[in-house]
């Protein structure tokens, strides 16, 4: 019995190298997001793929079930304020019930098959949404790289069976996490269950929780496989991964940034906060994870380029015959408070200041002195 399964093992492993060796030298990559654990990962495509195609690819888990949400391909050097800039959709269309739009995994005719499902695949996949409705553009200048290192595949387009069979696990998996909740009471274990996950490509159920302290599930697993009879794996999440996961609006009105823009969990520090000129009070900007804001630090960086090119808070510019102080700079209205020594306050626009590079300070420009002094 163990020699046939060694031999399997083998045999598979052979298999999956001839696939690697038979793959092109050229391809497309894309970001592939999994709905169920909400993870991207980046995978080379032989044919060119539109955001919003349901695909089946593999994942830092295995082979599931998968969305493209955009291209990863190599990009120009980004300049502030580009609106060039195309961002990711995330509202795919259902898989269509229509032969004529299904995409077969074995095309009799590789090339002229595969060219005209792609094409139908932008069509069904790239029209207006009721998420992004049709702004998001296709990839029309897009074309193939040479690819280099360990990059994972997609394997095909999902069809018809595989968008069905997906629906499945995902009933599946809301009645494997009530289970799971009961029998984690049963065992008193101090743990809370985040989400259940069933893998597409084999048989296995996944349970993402989190925990204070380091948590012994050996009794729990060996309860859990008695009664699923697949593998089972327990992993342990943090609290912003629980946000990421589940998701939910944010105090903008928007979806978690963690769950609808990206997985990558960025540190997030007071520091980024004070430099936005933000109340530091934990409850305002703090998300409902516990943790500083997300957006605080994809922000920050906007923040620091737009100061570079502004006076400093504390620095003195000179009114008339007055050195008044800079008491504000605000990034959003583009607008500069400024207190004098009698108490008198003033605000000028962004567009007034300069920098004087003759003297080594800031100035205000003589036309908007003339200007203001005249009024």
């Amino acid at each position: 019995m163990k020699k046939d399964k060694k031999y399997h093992n083998s045999q598979q492993g052979d298999s999956q190298r001839k696939r690697q060796s038979q793959r092109p030298e050229y391809g497309y990559i894309y970001l592939v997001k999994n709905p169920s654990s909400n993870e991207l990962t980046v995978c080379a495509s032989e044919e060119r793929l539109d955001r919003g195609t349901h695909v089946i690819a593999p994942t830092r888990y295995g082979v599931d079930y998968g969305m493209v949400v955009g291209s990863a391909m190599e990009m120009g050097q980004y300049e502030p304020g580009s609106m060039e800039v195309q961002g990711s959709c995330l509202h795919g269309e259902p898989i269509a019930q229509d032969d004529d739009l299904v995409a077969s995994a074995e095309p009799e005719h590789p090339e002229p098959v595969v060219e005209e499902q792609s094409s139908v695949a932008k069509e069904s996949t790239c029209g207006p949404c009721k998420g992004c409705n049709g702004s998001v553009n296709r990839y029309r200048n897009e074309n193939p790289v040479k690819i280099t290192g360990e990059v994972d595949w997609i394997e095909r387009i999902a069809n018809e069976e595989d968008y069905q069979r997906f629906l499945e696990l995902n009933k599946m998996e809301d009645e494997a996490l009530v289970l799971c909740r009961e029998k984690v009471l049963v065992h008193g274990l101090d743990m809370k269950l985040v989400s259940a996950h069933y893998l597409f490509g084999e048989s296995k159920v996944i349970f993402f929780f989190t925990a204070a302290n380091r948590v012994d599930f050996r009794d729990l697993v060996k309860d859990l496989v008695s009664v699923f009879r697949i593998r089972i794996e327990l992993r342990q999440i943090g609290v912003r991964d629980e946000s990421r996961v589940l998701g939910g609006l944010a105090v903008c009105g928007r979806d978690f940034c963690c769950h609808g823009i990206t997985d990558k969990l960025n540190p997030v520090s007071i520091k980024m906060a004070k430099e936005q000129n933000l109340s530091l009070n934990s409850t305002k900007i703090s998300g409902p994870c516990g943790r500083l804001l997300c957006c605080l630090s994809y922000e920050y960086d906007f923040y620091v380029e737009e100061k570079r090119n502004l006076p400093p808070e504390g620095s003195r510019l000179k009114i008339q015959h007055e050195l008044m102080k800079i008491t504000e700079v605000n990034i959003l209205s583009r607008k500069i408070s400024l207190i004098g020594t009698e108490g008198r306050h003033l605000t000028i626009p962004f567009s007034a200041v300069y920098y004087n590079d003759d003297h080594s300070r800031w100035e205000v420009e003589r036309s908007y002195l003339d200007e203001f002094l005249s009024n």
